[in-house]
Parts: structure tokens; sequence; C-alpha cells
């Protein structure tokens, strides 16, 4: 019997591994438009709306910057939702400030703006079109791409409004893309075990797109680092983890059943569980009753 993960369930924070706090702290404040929530010497959370931790960076000692293309398997880009097309636009205008190298398409259901960070993190910072116009084929896969996106109409949108305020509060997070080892074994563990929905079976892209509640993709998964791609080395920069967000703990506990019952190992740790999957990317999955007062 196929299961399919409650259509409530988001996405949370997700962790990096850093080279330099001091230098992502000016590139995430200045550039992308997040806020410090927290801080240690090592360490920083930030957030858009003052309360809700969005990425968490930590310093890691003798950091290996990863390679801007990667042969390695893990985050191929984190992506901040925006609530709307002025926002996105504003977010343009702030990165064409600060003379950063932006990669951008229009996938037809989204419009997406694509740089990097200072240890070659890839990061989307998109917004949603309506889902009434959102399409699916006869195979009920959505329907994508990777047209241009309309720049001057963007930073029409922008006006003269104040690109120094920073991202909106009702910024969140929308997806993860990873490099996998394979697609096969991702589907078992996302669409078999944790019961993700396959929304885009692309095999001509090498890719496979998963959500809950109908969403375009919380989840891409793909092997453009080849097929049986290496883990990262423990001193490479990248992803440390990503947040799965349950609505309540009935939902986390037939998940961990489930996952148990497969053979695989799972870590609680402060109210939240810890898993990794088939392709060495460790997942933490939790509540949002747990999430709001951590």
């Amino acid at each position: 019997m196929s299961i399919s993960i409650h259509p409530d369930t988001v996405l949370g924070a997700v962790k990096l591994n850093i080279s330099s706090l001091a230098q992502s702290l000016r590139f995430y404040t200045e550039v992308v438009g997040l806020k410090i929530l927290e801080q240690t010497d090592l360490t920083a959370v930030l957030t858009a709306d003052g309360k809700t931790a969005l990425v968490l960076l930590e310093q890691i000692p003798d950091a290996i910057i990863a390679p801007e293309r990667r042969r390695t398997t893990g985050l191929y880009h984190y992506a901040l939702l925006l609530p709307n097309r002025k926002e996105l636009g504003l977010a343009l205008k702030r990165l064409v400030a600060h003379r950063i190298p932006i990669g951008q398409a229009d996938h037809l259901v989204s419009e997406a703006l694509y740089i990097s960070d200072p240890d070659n993190n890839g990061i989307e910072i998109y917004a949603d079109r309506p889902r009434s116009e959102w399409k699916r084929d006869a195979n009920g896969d959505y329907v994508m791409a990777t047209d241009p996106i309309d720049w001057e109409g963007l930073l029409q949108e922008a006006g003269e409004e104040d690109i120094t305020k920073g991202l909106p509060p009702e910024t969140v997070m929308g997806h993860v893309h990873l490099h996998t080892v394979g697609i096969p074994e991702s589907r078992a563990f996302y669409n078999g075990l944790l019961g993700f929905d396959i929304v885009g079976d692309y095999t001509q892209m090498r890719a496979l797109f998963i959500s809950a509640g109908g969403y375009h993709h919380h989840i891409g998964l793909n092997v453009w680092a080849g097929i049986g791609a290496p883990a990262p080395s423990p001193q490479s920069t990248g992803l440390d983890y990503f947040t799965i967000i349950f609505p309540d703990s009935a939902e986390l506990s037939s998940v961990l059943e489930r996952l148990l019952a497969a053979g695989i190992s799972v870590q609680q740790q402060d109210g939240a569980a810890y898993v990794t999957d088939p392709s060495s990317v460790r997942i933490k999955l939790t509540t949002r009753l747990v999430q709001q007062n951590s």
C-alpha cells in the first residue's frame, strides 16, 4: 500500500558548514537580506521574521571550500520562498546593487534567482505563481521550464522601495534540491518511506521532484554530480542537515516507525529525530510545536 505524507508537512531551517562566519554574515545580511537571530563565536542563526530560524551557520575548522561544480552528494541549492513578485524584484535589485553573479529561470510555476554564498552553497530566491496557473502533464507531473525571467518587469515591480530592509518576514524555506547517488535509491527513501508524493518524474532531466500537499516541489533530487557520487569530505563546506517539519507528533511517529522498520538508524535529540538518507544527507525531523519552542 502506497503512503502519502501529511499535506501540511513543510521544510524548515537548513544548517550549513562554512569557512568564515564573519564573511558569511556579511553576505547573508547585506546581500541576501536575512537578519541575525543568535550568534556565538563560530555559529549564527539567521531569520527573516525575527523569530523563525531559516539558515544556521557553523564555521568548521580547516574547512575546504566546496568546488563550484560539485562531484559529491549533498546540497545543490536551498530555496527561500518570497511572498510575492514585488519582493522578488526587490531581492533582484539588491543582488544587482552588490554586483552578485545571478542565474535565473522562469519555471512557469515560479520565477527564480540563483546565487552562491562565499562557500559555494547554492541559494535560490524565488516567488511562486498562483497555484491556479500550475499545469500538469498527462503523467501528472508539473509542467516546468527554464525560460528567461522578465528582468525589467521584476525591477519595475520593485519600484523605488528601500532594498536595505532585507527579506520580508513572510519568507519561508520553500524547498531543497540535492545531489544524490541515484534516483531509484532516493525514490525508495523519500517516496517509499517518508511518503512524499512524486510531482515531477523528469527522466530526461535525470531528476525527481517530490512534495507534500500538491506543492510543485519541496525536495528536488538529481544525479548531476554523477550516479554513485561519493559523500563530501567532513572538512568540506556544505550542507550539515535540512529540516522537515510535520504538523504533529502523531505524523512524526508514523514516519519514524516506517524508518525503523526498514532498518534506518534514528537519533533522538532535543525533541527532534535525525536520519541520514542513502546519499549521506542528514535530515532533521521535527514537529511544528517543537520547532516553535526551540
